[in-house]
């Protein structure tokens, strides 16, 4: 590691004129990892130049993006794939000083408001009822219809923030605070439009012990009993409103469409919505990274993706 005072000699260097002599010291920068940021960060306040100003700027984002990278691959790779986490990292790509126990608070703050409302013996539609009156009427969440494709909405701090979000961010709140509740509560990844499933519930749940001790419920096994639509309201619906609404938009019904997905399919979703975003805001470097998170999931680079703004309509809400 070098010495605080080389470090700066190789910030100053990055005024020089020769694009040869930049492009040697910006890879000695980069190669000294997270360490030098706070360095940079310092000296960028000092620097009158604009295109220095800009080269700095362009290495600390860079050595963020790479430490990012490598955090979502563990991620992938982990037994847990917990989706906070993955949430977590996805969002600190455009605040990357964010505090994941912010999060973590928040949703808790959600929980044990419908955590006091719960009783042991409610049926499952009764558990989402509750959950819908604080959700969607105490807390106030909401879709963000006005600015649909704004990407701040596929961020999670900035949907717990605002209370809106597009559907698939909206679901995922749901969903965490589900889940820290026994309830099993899940993604499912239609065409155009992210619902949830209720599963089945397991023997032995008990949700009046939920917010001290929570289960980890599983995704595999048990049948769907309804959906959700969290970008309206939590209205639920049946199997065959889904089957109706895949026939308006002219694709075929196929399983996946109908079962639980699985935590890295949704955070590659919320990935596809934020290249979407981003092109549409003309955004090509942004895209680019964006598509570079997208492989490390293993996702090929994408064409015209996107969750159209949604008809809230097209799913009848069953009683």
């Amino acid at each position: 590691m070098l010495s605080d005072k080389e470090v700066l000699a190789l910030i100053l260097l990055l005024e020089d004129e020769d694009e040869e002599v930049v492009q040697h010291v910006e890879q000695k920068l980069l190669s000294l990892g997270a360490d030098v940021i706070p360095i940079l960060e310092n000296e960028w306040d000092s620097i009158n130049s604009a295109q220095h100003q800009q080269r700095v700027e362009n290495i600390i984002h860079k050595i963020q993006f790479d430490h990012e990278l490598e955090e979502l691959r563990n991620w992938s790779k982990s037994p847990e794939q917990d989706l906070l986490e993955g949430l977590y990292i996805v969002a600190k790509y455009r605040y990357p000083d964010l505090s994941k126990q912010l999060l973590t608070n928040e949703i808790d703050r959600i929980r044990l408001d419908i955590w006091l409302e719960m009783h042991y013996d409610l049926s499952a539609y009764e558990k989402i009822r509750i959950m819908n009156h604080v959700i969607y009427s105490v807390h106030g969440f909401k879709g963000n219809t006005d600015q649909y494709h704004d990407p701040q909405n596929s961020f999670i701090n900035n949907v717990l923030e605002s209370k809106r979000g597009n559907p698939i961010m909206l679901a995922v709140v749901y969903m965490l605070v589900a889940q820290r509740l026994n309830i099993p509560v899940y993604g499912v990844n239609l065409p155009q439009h992210f619902v949830l499933g209720y599963k089945e519930e397991s023997m032995g749940i008990n949700i009046s012990d939920a917010f001290n001790h929570t289960s980890n419920i599983e995704r595999s096994g048990g049948k769907i009993l309804f959906y959700i639509n969290a970008f309206n309201n939590g209205a639920v619906f049946s199997k065959a409103n889904l089957e109706q609404f895949l026939k308006q938009i002219q694709i075929e019904p196929r399983l996946e469409f109908f079962e639980a997905c699985s935590n890295v399919d949704i955070i590659k979703r919320v990935l596809r919505n934020l290249v979407v975003a981003y092109e549409k805001m003309n955004k090509p470097t942004k895209v680019d990274d964006i598509h570079q998170m997208l492989s490390v999931l293993g996702e090929p680079p994408i064409d015209h993706f996107e969750d159209t703004t949604p008809d809230n309509d097209k799913f009848d809400d069953e009683d």
